[in-house]
């Protein structure tokens, strides 16, 4: 007898429908979303067929925002209001960026009660949150999705980098809230990236996932049996990755050519030539670097492969303290590895994996592509979450990855959950009060590994009252801490004689507040009309475009051939008219647009039926009428 499945109103889908998932990789310097189609995941592409967005945001005088691949090309000639690597500014006050002072930004640390301290940058536009500019990525993606899997989705699993504290974790669930975006869960990267490897290779056993992004350096423990991924332990370096490795070659250009009093743009430009760099060194032993400096003044120099394997090295050193941490956690010995994962673009690097290789004593994984192995696997996952057939085969136990505590008197750090607890979790401890009739109590949550509460990062206050006045020592104060599947934390204080309680949903400190995300939310509401008919200006711009460009090759080809004098201006005539339409970008109207395009059309279709008749004469010229096959 079949099994019938029972689940909550609206928690399933009906029989033979399909919810719309994706996985969304949000990373340093590239984001991807990926989805499970026909039972497979797969990047899903934009309009050229690139899977990969340059996590770069552009802001313009005018308003508009340019995401991606546009963004990218004003790096350079604009750094003040182009914004890469925002993935390192997430959760993040003034004082957590180590080298903010020379980054070619205008941060500004908010002030007040609503800010929470939290880090802004200056641009034409205003002061922007690094959520804001992370939703901006984010927004690009579900259009991209949206039109891919043709409906809306109806919800998103979003990887985050295994060490992100709550701060972090809450930031990005804000920014995909302002993108528009229902997320069915937060996800570990290096997770993510075990279940694609788990699931495509069928693999069993434990192992260890090595993933170095852009900016942010995570390493994981699993084990992996018949379909159950269970996280033994995580640890990692959320300030440490790939930029790093581009910022070791532009300090080792500076001073070798002895740049000084270089501008934000030369930064920025010296910045973009070190990637390359160390890009083209993936594949050659020796590399040219050569650019023109705001003054005029010529950079040119040769980097080898030795030389960056040497200014790197205390960099790659950095990203095995985390992984020998990871393996005391989880009580682990080299051999009981049966394998390594290198994830992320940077893992590209061949002396990276050579050493990766010395270290566990085998060749490290690397049959699928590192770039999008994290965002497979988030597809995979929210195909589970939203209920779809094949999604319950899959079952996650994720690791909160640094510890969760309370402070108490001489400004001590209490744990309550220590790192690597299995998630979803929940655990309690009793206070007592400090002073004889103490009638509160304030309580301050923090997270971190440090004995002291100023070496941990702040999460939240909050206090409890109505505590009977009684001797100190004699009351009870039970303190719960509950951490959902996402890594998110809220805590509870209960006295226990009266039962008077206080709790609070931590909403951690360089997070955005309540009522900035509902004023984001609605100014997203009242600009939604103009935001409309922004995207159907883009999309008739591309649409003109490339029919301008496919007309101008097809004129070209066989244009004297098949048409006549009269004719051939004709279309010249429309090609022009339609390409001075782009020239004036975004001042035009939708409506001059398609009549342009629709006019160009209609003159060329004598044409395109004359070269269609050409084609298929040249294609049965000389053949008989037996030898075609129909």
């Amino acid at each position: 007898m079949a099994l019938l499945q029972i689940t909550e109103p609206g928690q399933s889908a009906a029989p033979h429908q399909h919810r719309l998932a994706v996985g969304i990789d949000l990373g340093t310097t590239h984001s991807l979303v990926a989805s499970v189609r026909s039972g497979i995941a797969v990047a899903l592409p934009d309009e050229a067929g690139r899977t990969l967005l340059p996590s770069v945001v552009h802001y313009q005088a005018d308003g508009v925002v340019d995401v991606g691949w546009d963004a990218r090309s004003n790096a350079a000639k604009d750094p003040h209001n182009t914004i890469v690597s925002v993935k390192r500014f997430m959760g993040r006050g003034i004082e957590d960026i180590a080298d903010a002072a020379s980054m070619p930004y205008q941060f500004v640390e908010a002030v007040g009660a609503e800010s929470q301290g939290m880090v802004k940058l200056k641009t034409v536009m205003g002061e922007l949150s690094p959520v804001e500019v992370s939703a901006e990525i984010l927004k690009v993606l579900r259009l991209r999705a949206e039109e891919s899997l043709g409906g809306e989705l109806s919800g998103a699993v979003i990887t985050v980098p295994a060490y992100f504290d709550d701060a972090q974790r809450q930031a990005t669930k804000d920014a995909a809230r302002l993108a528009g975006i229902s997320v069915l869960r937060l996800l570990n990267e290096p997770t993510a990236a075990a279940i694609a490897y788990g699931l495509d290779n069928a693999s069993e056993g434990i192992y260890c996932v090595y993933d170095l992004g852009g900016g942010t350096f995570d390493f994981s423990i699993l084990r992996l049996t018949r379909g159950v991924f269970e996280v033994l332990a995580t640890s990692g370096d959320s300030a440490l990755g790939g930029d790093d490795f581009d910022r070791a070659i532009f300090d080792w250009l500076t001073s070798t050519l002895k740049l000084s009093h270089i501008t934000d743009e030369d930064t920025r430009l010296l910045l973009t030539e070190s990637r390359l760099a160390k890009e083209r060194l993936t594949d050659d032993a020796v590399t040219e670097i050569s650019c023109t400096l705001a003054d005029n003044s010529t950079v040119n120099a040769i980097l080898s492969r030795e030389t960056f394997i040497d200014l790197t090295k205390p960099l790659l050193s950095k990203t095995f303290s985390p992984v020998r941490r990871a393996l005391r956690d989880a009580d682990l010995q080299m051999e009981d590895v049966q394998g390594v994962v290198l994830v992320g673009g940077a893992t590209r690097m061949p002396h990276l994996r050579i050493a990766v290789g010395e270290f566990f004593y085998r060749e490290p994984l690397t049959n699928l592509d590192p770039d999008k192995v994290v965002a497979l696997g988030a597809a995979i996952q929210a195909n589970a979450l939203a209920g779809n057939h094949g999604g319950d085969e899959l079952l996650l136990l994720d690791v909160i990855p640094l510890s969760l505590g309370i402070e108490t008197m001489g400004g001590l750090s209490e744990k309550i959950i220590p790192r690597n607890v299995t998630i979803p979790a929940a655990r309690a401890q009793d206070f007592t009060t400090f002073k004889d009739g103490q009638t509160a109590m304030s309580f301050h949550v923090v997270q971190g590994e440090r004995e002291l509460v100023a070496e941990c990062r702040s999460l939240a206050k909050f206090e409890l009252r109505r505590i009977p006045a009684m001797v100190a020592g004699a009351a009870r104060i039970r303190v719960t801490f509950q951490v959902d599947a996402d890594g998110l934390l809220s805590v509870s204080a209960r006295e226990q004689t009266t039962g008077h309680e206080a709790q609070i949903t931590v909403k951690p400190s360089y997070g955005l507040t309540d009522t900035e995300i509902t004023q984001m939310l609605s100014a997203g509401i009242a600009n939604a009309a103009h935001d409309k008919n922004m995207r159907a200006l883009r999309e008739a711009q591309v649409e003109a475009r490339q029919l301008v460009n496919a007309t101008e090759i097809a004129m070209a080809e066989s244009g004297h051939e098949l048409l006549s004098k009269p004719e051939w201006d004709a279309v010249w005539v429309k090609i022009y008219e339609l390409a001075e339409l782009l020239l004036l970008g975004d001042a035009n109207s939708i409506q001059d647009l398609r009549e342009a395009t629709s006019a160009l059309n209609e003159e060329t279709t004598t044409f395109a039926n004359r070269r269609m008749d050409l084609s298929i004469h040249k294609a049965l010229s000389g053949k008989q009428i037996e030898s075609i096959n129909i």
